[in-house]
């Protein structure tokens, strides 16, 4: 009968401390049903960069379905405004021949959600970091599979700042 009371204590416990699955909770105040996502702000060189960064933001946000994407302004409870400070790419592995075949990207970018319902700003990060390293194969063309590695990250950049403003993680 005793392990049943710690089982039962144990099992209180954990339903109680706020403990959830990753990806199932939301942070954001109920009235914010709404965000306007413009487009990112590149005060990097890299082409397209913005476009790339703010559409899988939109996506990573639609998909996990908690607000809807609104263009217009005034039927907007929140506005998520981001400015892409930095992208780095490093080499960080050399073959037998010293080439680099091994490469990390790094992205930078100073992030907000304001609500606009109470005017003020809900979340901030003047450096939110994104890093991600790729391999390049003996005889690939860099610049592919550069294009490829920034595809990919751009949507693993969104998840992790999703995340980050819906779940507070």
């Amino acid at each position: 009968m005793r392990k049943y009371g710690v089982l039962l204590l144990l099992c209180s416990f954990l339903y109680s401390c706020g403990y959830h699955l990753r990806g199932t909770g939301s942070t954001l105040p109920p009235h914010i049903k709404k965000i306007q996502v413009p487009m990112f702000t590149n005060a990097t060189s890299r082409f397209e960069l913005d476009v790339k960064l703010t559409q899988s933001v939109i996506d990573e946000l639609v998909t996990r379905g908690k607000v809807e994407i609104t263009d217009n302004m005034e039927s907007a409870d929140a506005v998520l405004i981001g400015e892409i400070t930095s992208f780095r790419v490093d080499p960080i592995g050399f073959s037998g021949t010293g080439t680099a075949d091994r490469y990390s990207i790094t992205i930078a970018a100073k992030i907000t959600l304001r609500d606009l319902v109470e005017n003020r700003v809900f979340f901030s990060n003047p450096n939110f970091i994104y890093k991600k390293e790729y391999e390049v194969e003996e005889g690939v063309d860099f610049e592919t599979v550069e294009s490829e590695a920034i595809e990919e990250i751009s949507g693993m950049f969104a998840r992790s700042l999703v995340i980050m403003i819906l779940e507070g993680f």
